[in-house]
């Protein structure tokens, strides 16, 4: 797997971020993930909506469990064309639990933990620690990406407000 270009710091030191680079007017590449379930989830199985990707470390975190908790409150106000999918290399069964003990029934949660198929199709795979780094990606209802996040620091919140906004603004 390749490193981009994005600089991004964990815990203030730089690291690099393996896999393609996405960017805001590309073709949302494909990809799969494992839901709580151990099934297989796609972008693909999202067709016709506006899918939220909201990418984080991990749950057993605190501003990973405040990102899906804040999404998970904007998705109840949210039109039924708007999917928020949250993904991170969490066991499916650590964020079922999460979900459980949180009451999260609006994001769905999902693991690139097996191939990191969606790491090396979005660049967000940690190069040595082989998390996700922290973003959003927005992709509209035709496939194509409308805003992308890099978190510049892996352990800030993103920008909730200016993903949902994007979303918004799509249906």
């Amino acid at each position: 797997m390749n490193k981009n270009n994005v600089k991004v710091t964990f815990k203030s030191n730089s690291v690099n971020l393996l896999g393609a680079e996405i960017k805001v007017g590309d073709t949302a590449p494909d990809f799969t993930v494992v839901g709580n379930g151990l099934n297989p989830i796609k972008l693909s199985d999202y067709k016709g909506k506006v899918v939220v990707l909201s990418i984080f470390p991990s749950l057993d975190t605190p501003v990973c469990a405040t990102q899906n908790r804040k999404f998970n409150e904007a998705a109840a106000s949210l039109s039924d064309d708007i999917v928020i999918l949250g993904i991170s290399v969490d066991l499916p069964f650590a964020q079922a639990r999460f979900c459980g003990a949180e009451g999260i029934d609006k994001v769905v949660t999902a693991s690139d933990y097996q191939q990191h198929d969606f790491a090396a199709k979005y660049g967000f795979l940690i190069e040595g620690l082989m998390l996700l780094a922290r973003g959003t990606v927005v992709v509209d209802k035709n496939g194509k990406v409308v805003f992308v996040e890099y978190c510049s620091e892996v352990t800030d919140e993103p920008n909730y407000e200016l993903a949902l906004d994007a979303a918004k603004k799509l249906v």
